[in-house]
């Protein structure tokens, strides 16, 4: 039986914003594990005419098709064969008028489904919303969004969480030192930054990491910049983390309530502090999605957003060393058998009836042995051709990483 054949449509191109390059990480991945082919979406003064003539030619005619008809193409890529599962992955709503840059698309793809991050219910643009009308699933990184989206399109709708590259954040083989104190990048609260500076001010010998450049962002709230490769910044983002004692996170926007009025969500932070088996702090979502993603012990020391005594806190945990290796191993664990982006790829092909990849199946295996390293007591052997290690016995995953029986039982044949 052939594999599923996978297409991709990525927005690498278009946006280049820190905040977006785990996304594409989430896209290498699922490459890696497919061998699928990715195509670029690409903004050009073209394509946001035909999008802005769509838009307006979609209000007043009350057509689609009139719409489409009327709207000058953008630059297009014809598809020259067949697909099994065709998967776009937006950051937000106001890309998926790259759509129309693979026209024939749903004629070649035998499924469909898309992946959009972020969302917001008082901004979902009903002209773009309605192109989802093509798919099998949609899924959103949004929780408390799918319902809407579901009712507004008619299509299956369902949360899908973070995730991070595992086996790349994770401190595997070598752990390197511990040398920097706190790390605290992207929003960040004026009295928690400001204890944490004069500290470093203090006390030459504490190390604290932060942005220093908010290249964009309204009133300092957002602090992002653009990216030459999302690849090499993830390595890079991975090697701090990986080399950082603590390390801040706070829920999505936490510093925009207009924004999240109707419900916390989850940053991508816990899940790279997580994988990188650092100890987080801050201020964790209030909501049930977030305590089945993070169910452990100690996953995250609550800490208010503005947290004027962040240092006295500090010291108080750094006078129990125990908890805190104990933190850093579970955290690296339970991301490994809960959290890479290999495990939210799996929920997609599951929600289609698509079998597992043998790509995929192997880098399970690859991460159930990085839990066993982690969790103290399994045997580990590396393999010194590739530095991924090979596990000699059964770990089973818990919750999010569990199959289902359809989905296992075509598991074990492959294997």
């Amino acid at each position: 039986m052939s594999e599923p054949t996978v297409l991709l449509l990525s927005m690498r191109s278009v946006n280049d914003l820190v905040a977006s390059c785990a996304l594409y990480e989430f896209e290498d991945v699922v490459q890696a594990t497919t061998g699928a082919e990715r195509i670029d979406a690409t903004h050009s003064p073209a394509h946001e005419l035909s999008r802005r003539i769509y838009k307006y030619a979609r209000r007043y005619s009350g057509s689609r098709a009139v719409a489409t008809s009327i709207a000058p193409a953008p630059r297009v890529v014809r598809l020259r064969r067949d697909y099994d599962l065709f998967l776009p992955i937006f950051n937000h709503t106001h890309e998926l008028y790259a759509l129309a840059q693979i026209p024939e698309w749903r004629k070649h793809c035998r499924y469909a489904a898309c992946y959009i991050l972020e969302l917001w219910s008082h901004l979902l643009p009903d002209y773009l919303l309605e192109l989802l009308v093509d798919f099998d699933v949609i899924f959103v990184g949004s929780c408390h969004v799918a319902e809407d989206i579901e009712r507004l399109t008619g299509r299956p709708c369902r949360f899908l969480a973070g995730g991070v590259d595992v086996l790349n954040f994770a401190p595997y083989p070598e752990a390197p030192p511990r040398t920097i104190d706190v790390c605290n990048i992207g929003r960040r609260a004026p009295l928690t930054h400001r204890a944490l500076f004069d500290l470093m001010q203090q006390r030459r010998s504490f190390v604290y990491y932060f942005d220093t450049v908010a290249a964009s962002g309204v009133d300092n709230r957002q602090r992002t910049y653009h990216v030459d490769s999302a690849a090499e910044h993830r390595l890079l983002f991975a090697s701090l983390l990986q080399r950082s004692r603590y390390y801040i996170a706070n829920r999505a926007r936490v510093n925009e309530p207009d924004l999240i009025f109707k419900g916390d969500e989850i940053s991508n932070r816990f899940y790279e502090g997580a994988a990188a088996g650092c100890v987080m702090i801050g201020e964790p979502p209030r909501i049930e999605e977030f305590e089945r993603e993070f169910d452990w012990p100690d996953a995250v020391i609550p800490v208010p957003f503005d947290a004027p005594e962040i240092c006295a806190l500090i010291a108080e945990l750094d006078a129990d060393p125990a908890r805190l290796a104990r933190i850093r191993r579970d955290n690296v664990y339970h991301a490994a058998l809960r959290h890479d982006w290999a495990y939210r790829l799996q929920a997609v092909f599951e929600a289609l009836g698509l079998a597992p990849t043998r790509g995929l199946i192997v880098r399970e295996r690859q991460l159930r042995a990085l839990a066993a390293a982690f969790k103290g007591s399994e045997r580990v052997t590396p393999i010194v051709s590739t530095g991924v290690p090979t596990l000699d016995v059964e770990i089973e995953p818990t919750r999010a990483g569990v199959r289902t029986a359809a989905f296992e039982a075509v598991y074990r044949a492959a294997t």
